[in-house]
């Protein structure tokens, strides 16, 4: 029964995180104790404490599973249609164009961490996840994830001040951001992130 509630909600490979299955009639120590059968048997694999997978069969190995990055997206920024936190730093400036630099630790801001900011080890790659100080929701993600990067603009940048306004001002337009969102959040940010926001003259860009 478990499997194959397993296998209709999840993908191979696909993270599976057992704190998000609750299954109707089903006591948890029963439930701990068919994810043991089933790892014993080879039909999930242990990714990490309270994380498995579907294993996925390739030409090479039947037990190819998630990447790092996937296991990091899902326990930090989104699983199951839940928006818990974003790409930020040298990581976001990056995916945007505004460096070229491409970050050896991928840096993110979550609702998912207690302590402010942690270097976790997953597999074998290092992520640098920050507490957001703003709950972060489907509705505020965008404006939240510039905002954060407005907080150090400067030491992210490879263009000038022009090149980098008309990257941000897309981002903006493409995420409609307007002002009032801006300025719901702005106040809970350093005075750096005021000063970016009028130095690229963001508030002429946003309706």
């Amino acid at each position: 029964m478990l499997f194959e509630y397993l296998k209709e909600h999840y993908d191979d490979g696909e993270p599976i995180f057992l704190d998000d299955i609750h299954i109707e009639g089903m006591r948890r120590d029963n439930f701990r104790q068919q994810i043991k059968t089933l790892a014993d048997a080879g039909k999930i694999v242990r990714y990490e404490k309270g994380i498995y997978y579907i294993p996925k069969k390739t030409r090479f190995s039947s037990s190819a599973g998630p990447t790092p990055e996937t296991v990091a997206r899902y326990k930090y920024i989104s699983r199951g249609g839940k928006t818990d936190g974003y790409y930020s730093g040298s990581t976001f400036a990056n995916i945007i164009g505004l460096s070229l630099q491409v970050p050896m630790k991928k840096e993110i801001v979550s609702n998912n961490i207690a302590a402010i900011v942690r270097e976790v080890l997953i597999g074998k790659q290092s992520f640098i996840v920050r507490k957001t100080n703003v709950p972060i929701s489907d509705d505020n993600v965008k404006v939240l994830q510039l905002l954060e990067l407005l907080k150090n603009l400067d030491s992210y940048l490879d263009s000038d001040y022009d090149e980098a306004r008309e990257k941000l001002k897309k981002y903006s337009l493409a995420n409609h951001i307007t002002r009032d969102d801006v300025d719901q959040y702005i106040r809970r940010y350093p005075d750096s992130t005021f000063r970016y926001y009028y130095e690229m003259r963001l508030d002429h860009v946003l309706a």
